[in-house]
């Protein structure tokens, strides 16, 4: 009940309706850092962040979406961003489609976007999409989040994300098949409900074909992380 508590919260504190209260279908706005934190990677210190956006009314909303990765003296070594349409198609569960522009690793990618976002049963948010790119490339990227409340300011956030890609992608440094997977623990105190430091630790792995890559250019397949950072939205 915390995410819904916190969505009705979000429309009803939000700044942004620019109608009046009579308006029972106001335009709203919402900002959310979900991460943004340093992580203490065998390649150097790395800065994280997962960002999302969306503004419109109850039923149609305009989404962005950006995550990626900056290697500490070095340039951005993964991001991407995302403009999507989102339709509410259920209670808590918006289609989506739109675009998405991988701007590192470099050559660029674009990929046109389809997918699902919203609460499954027992409360796990699910964000699944799938990606279709030019020359005939397809991929997938899943992810599942939960919190538990030790109180109501402590929370305990397991995560998994994954990628999975249908060609090999030399230039990019991806492989066929699931090309990388990602388990993550984050325990967050609530300062206020739109600011909430936190700590955790953050497994990832590369495999087949993207591993071999990783190997090739000299880089890691597989990496345990301490994290810290910090959740913000309004």
């Amino acid at each position: 009940m915390r995410k819904i508590n916190m969505m009705i919260l979000a429309l009803s504190m939000s700044g942004s309706a620019l109608a009046g209260g009579m308006n029972d279908d106001p335009f709203l706005f919402m900002l959310k850092m979900d991460k943004f934190e340093l992580r203490d990677a065998d390649e150097g210190t790395a800065l994280a962040w997962d960002a999302q956006a969306w503004a419109g009314r109850d039923l149609n909303k305009l989404w962005l979406k950006s995550e990626g990765e900056k290697l500490s003296g070095e340039g951005t070594e993964e991001g991407n961003l995302e403009v999507l349409y989102s339709r509410a198609i259920a209670p808590f569960w918006d289609l989506q489609g739109g675009w998405r522009h991988d701007f590192r690793p470099t050559p660029d990618r674009d990929w046109l976007a389809f997918g699902v976002k919203g609460l499954a049963p027992y409360l796990f948010e699910v964000d699944a999409t799938a990606y279709v790119g030019e020359s005939g490339r397809m991929a997938a990227a899943l992810s599942v989040e939960y919190e538990y409340m030790f109180t109501q300011k402590l929370i305990l956030s397991p995560e998994l994300e994954m990628n999975l890609y249908s060609k090999d992608d030399e230039e990019v440094g991806v492989g066929t098949g699931v090309s990388d997977l990602a388990l993550g623990l984050r325990l967050r105190y609530e300062i206020v409900r739109e600011f909430a430091p936190y700590i955790g630790v953050n497994w990832w792995n590369k495999f087949g074909r993207t591993a071999d890559y990783a190997e090739a250019a000299g880089g890691e397949t597989s990496d345990v992380e301490f994290v810290a950072g910090f959740r913000l939205w309004f």
